[in-house]
């Protein structure tokens, strides 16, 4: 109705927005306004209307404060591109934990190797550059997505994939959005030459080195193929031993959860505790019955459904795949992510752009029987328990 139109446009406008100068002018509940966008009990991200001078220890977190039973470390911290701070300070917004805000056209082009069609459809909307090169078109998503409830999102990208650290920082800066920059190697077709002459040991002190100069906040995303090669291997363990020396968590891609256990056993066999790493796109790896999920999950590690809101029928497999996990009692190992790279998903086009985690899949988890408390859990508890942690000298 017009009515219910005219009363979302101005909790929009008013409510949702620190800086309106009518902000105080409603008396609608934050129910009231959490319902009206479709997100239930998620919260209001930070990010909403802030200006580029604003700092992120200045945002207020919007909406009710984390759940008492959400515990962190003594010094936890979550690092973004522009600063530390602690994992409360998220509030009860979403975090994406597993996203692409920087990537180029050469990435495209290694992997799809050669594919000219597909290669077409990933540069749709921003030809002959990929559409991540593009600032002002980013920005103004990330700022979409921060009105849409999403208080962080994770890059998953790196330098071997062309992700642009200043771009990052830029973009976090501009929208007052806290960016967690990642960082490691992705698959051995992308690695630089050097790698083939260097031992775990090597490559885990660069990786170190690096992590303290761009302020990554995890590594990831962290590549085996389908067939483990020996080079993917050795990275996996440089990765392991690198966050032994700084406590940064992990994140990895599997082809569709092809060698999810071996990469499990690999980052366990050096001693890291698994609540600290995720094994990646498990939800492409097709299993009612979610077998290799809840073997993951029973070990201690989370589990990434991070290719989410790409069509009702993957989805729905999914769903029903999560339901499953949450059955078998594993809520606290779910962690949920779109890894956006299409321009067919982005607002400008017609998308439901970076927040559609939260505004196109959460919806069918409702419909599924999932309450809002195990929602927030999934997107705002996790995530955060995921990213904290204790930094090492």
């Amino acid at each position: 109705s017009r009515e219910r139109s005219d009363r979302y446009n101005r909790l929009i406008l008013t409510d949702l927005c620190p800086s309106s100068k009518d902000m105080h002018s409603t008396t609608f509940s934050r129910r009231d306004v959490l319902h009206l966008l479709g997100i239930g009990t998620l919260g209001i991200g930070v990010g909403c209307g802030q200006t580029p001078e604003s700092t992120l220890t200045e945002l207020p977190a919007a909406g009710s404060q984390p759940a008492a039973s959400v515990q962190f470390p003594d010094g936890a911290i979550i690092r973004a591109i522009l600063e530390d701070f602690p994992p409360e300070a998220l509030g009860s917004g979403a975090t994406l934990f597993h996203e692409h805000l920087s990537l180029n056209v050469a990435f495209w082009e290694t992997l799809l190797g050669g594919d000219a069609e597909a290669l077409a459809q990933r540069l749709s909307g921003a030809p002959p550059s990929y559409f991540m090169e593009h600032f002002d078109l980013i920005l103004e998503e990330v700022r979409a997505a921060g009105e849409e409830g999403i208080a962080c999102i994770v890059d998953g990208g790196h330098a071997d994939m062309g992700r642009d650290i200043d771009f990052l920082r830029r973009l976090s800066q501009a929208s007052g959005l806290p960016i967690v920059a990642s960082g490691g190697y992705y698959l051995q077709p992308f690695y630089p030459a050097e790698i083939a002459d260097q031992d775990e040991e090597e490559i885990a002190d660069a990786l170190v080195r690096d992590a303290q100069e761009e302020r990554w906040g995890a590594f990831g995303e962290i590549g085996s193929s389908a067939e483990m090669t020996p080079g993917e291997r050795k990275m996996l363990g440089a990765v392991g031993r690198a966050h032994l020396q700084t406590g940064i968590p992990i994140f990895t891609h599997t082809a569709n959860g092809s060698e999810a256990l071996t990469q499990f056993d690999i980052l366990e066999g050096l001693g890291i505790d698994p609540a600290h790493f995720v094994i990646g796109h498990l939800g492409s790896l097709p299993d009612p019955r979610v077998e290799v999920h809840t073997a993951v999950a029973a070990r201690g590690a989370f589990v990434g459904f991070d290719r989410l809101a790409r069509g009702p029928e993957a989805d729905a497999i999914k769903v029903e795949m999560i339901t499953a996990m949450l059955d078998a009692g594993y809520v606290d190992q779910v962690l949920l992510a779109s890894d956006f790279s299409s321009a067919e998903h982005l607002k400008r086009n017609g998308g439901a752009g970076y927040a559609k985690t939260v505004t196109q899949f959460v919806p069918m988890l409702r419909e599924a029987g999932v309450d809002d408390e195990t929602i927030r859990t999934m997107t705002v508890d996790n995530p955060r328990r995921f990213l904290a942690f204790v930094p090492r000298a």
